[in-house]
Formats: C-alpha cells, structure tokens, sequence
C-alpha cells in the first residue's frame, strides 16, 4: 500500500501507533533471560519458546503502548507532535480505532502466553498475569507516580524472570537482581519522557516522578540511573566474592560494560543542557536516545554472558 501525500501508509501508521522505538525496553529482557538460562542455569537453550516469548512481550508492550496513547489522548495530555509520538496526536488514527487495535493484541498476547505456560508451567502463569494487569493498568499507575516502578518489573524484572522460567521451568532470584541494572534504564526512558512533560503534567493533575521531583530533582534522578545500573552490575562482580563463597557472583566479562561509558556521558551532558535554547531537540528526545543507549547496554550485558560461555568452553 503506497503513501498519499502528506500522509503515511495505513500500514506505517499502525507501526507508529505501536512505538516501536520502545521495543527495545520490553525485548532486553527477554533476550537477557534466556541467556542467563543458559549460561548461567545451564539448561539447552529452546529456540521456538524464546522466539514465542519475544513476539508475546512485543505483542503486549505495543498493546500497552497504545492503550496509553488513548488514554493520554482523552486526557488531554499529548497535544503536541514529537519525534516520538504515537499516531493519535499526529492524527493518523483515532483514538476508538487504536484503542479497538489495542484490545486485538492484548487478545493475540494473552493467547501466546496461555501457550508458553502450557510449556513452562504455572510459576509462569503468575508472573505473566502480574505482567498484564501492569499493563493494562499502566496509564492509571503512571497518572499516580508509579509508572517506574511498573516500568521497573515489567520491562525488567518480570521479563526477564519470564524469560528464564521459559526456558528452565524453575523459579530462581538470579534473573531477579541481574536485571535490575536494566530495569533502572528502563526507568530511565520513563523518566526523560516524563521529565520533559512535568510542566504540562502537573497542569493536568498527573503525578509522576518528574512532576514531584521538580528540575534540579529529576537531574539528580536521571544521573542515579544513568551512573547506578552501571555501579551496580560492579557491585554484582565484586560483593558476592567478597561476602560469601555461596553466592553466585556476575562474571568479570561484564566489565564490558564499560565500553558503554561514553554514551552515558553524552547522555548525561544532554540531560545537563535541557535549558539550551540552542539544541532544544536533544531534550525533547531525550527519551529516545536513552532507550537507544538501553540497547547497547543490554546487548553488552548480553554479550558479557556469552563470552564467559565461551570461555568456559576453551
């Protein structure tokens, strides 16, 4: 289907509708779970489950994505058009038709899942449950300052979590504290987005972390995540060591995430001028470039994981 002019495919407008510049945040996890089943829980990887997990997670979060959109929408909170705006506001679709969409892939998520814990087992059944009323829920959540926190377990911990059971049938804290170095990205994405709309936010009576925290509070924030996932995959290297033979401590390839630091600086700088006139852009897009930089995170955790396999191997 071609473009008219001036106006996308119906096709692309349903891609936009779904934010799939988010997607990175939901799938990490998945892909850094199922590693972690392998590596660490020594289990033979199953393609077809981990292939089934990551469509669900992307099927649910671009539902989510867009159940958001509406309700955002209704409340009047998107009225202008960003890089990073869904296609309501742009006025590609209506909000009855994204929400009617949302509802389809919420059906097509919770079908994929039905069939996972059919694999995998109850514990999966609870912690994709608790994973889905997050999202449906989310816009509420986030209304009342608990959007990191939902953000945090489902495009952290959860997925994850998720991830492993998948793969192992088994419960284990293991995927639970190593991804939270990512879940705080996750948080991180959240937080520039709703950093930059906190004027507008608390105008409309919307609580989010940005909006109690103020300007000065949501820099010191956005620093802590930035700069604290990165500590605290060290601390994971380190502490266990130190404190006790019997934890199971991250491997030293993770140092790999050092290679990450520049971008984390770039990032931090961009955070430092939000009052630049000159580049008002890289503030307003600042929440894309973080889930761009959780990305490279992930995948470098990730690939901390398979060069211990690796080298475990030689």
């Amino acid at each position: 289907m071609t473009e008219t002019k001036g106006q996308p495919s119906i096709i692309k407008k349903w891609i936009i509708a779904a934010r799939p510049w988010a997607l990175p945040a939901s799938t990490m996890p998945v892909i850094f779970g199922t590693s972690l089943a392998v590596v660490i829980g020594r289990v033979r990887l199953e393609p077809f489950r981990f292939l089934l997990a990551l469509l669900a997670m992307v099927i649910l979060h671009s539902a989510a994505n867009m159940l958001s959109d509406v309700f955002d929408f209704r409340r009047g909170l998107d009225k202008e058009v960003t890089p990073v705006s869904g296609a309501i506001v742009r006025g590609w679709l209506s909000d009855k038709a994204v929400a009617a969409g949302s509802a389809v892939l919420f059906i097509f998520g919770i079908a994929l899942g039905l069939v996972l814990v059919a694999m995998a087992g109850r514990v999966l059944l609870v912690i994709g449950g608790a994973g889905l009323v997050i999202g449906v829920f989310y816009t509420a959540l986030k209304y009342h300052a608990f959007g990191d926190l939902a953000v945090f377990l489902n495009f952290g911990i959860l997925g994850s979590l998720g991830a492993w059971v998948v793969q192992t049938r088994t419960f284990s804290w293991i995927p639970v504290i190593w991804s939270v170095p990512m879940a705080m990205l996750v948080i991180a994405i959240l937080h520039a987005n709703n950093w930059r709309d906190a004027v507008s936010d608390a105008e409309r009576r919307v609580k989010t972390f940005a909006s109690i925290l103020g300007d000065r509070g949501s820099l010191a924030y956005y620093g802590f995540l930035l700069f604290g996932s990165m500590a605290i995959i060290f601390g994971l290297m380190l502490l266990p060591r130190l404190i006790s033979p019997a934890l199971i401590p991250m491997p030293f390839t993770f140092a790999v995430i050092l290679l990450a630091l520049p971008r984390t600086l770039h990032l931090w700088k961009r955070a430092l001028r939000r009052h630049n006139s000159r580049q008002p852009l890289d503030f307003v897009i600042l929440d894309g470039a973080t889930a761009q930089y959780n990305l490279v995170f992930g995948l470098l955790c990730t690939a901390a994981l398979w060069l211990q396999f690796i080298l475990k191997l030689m």
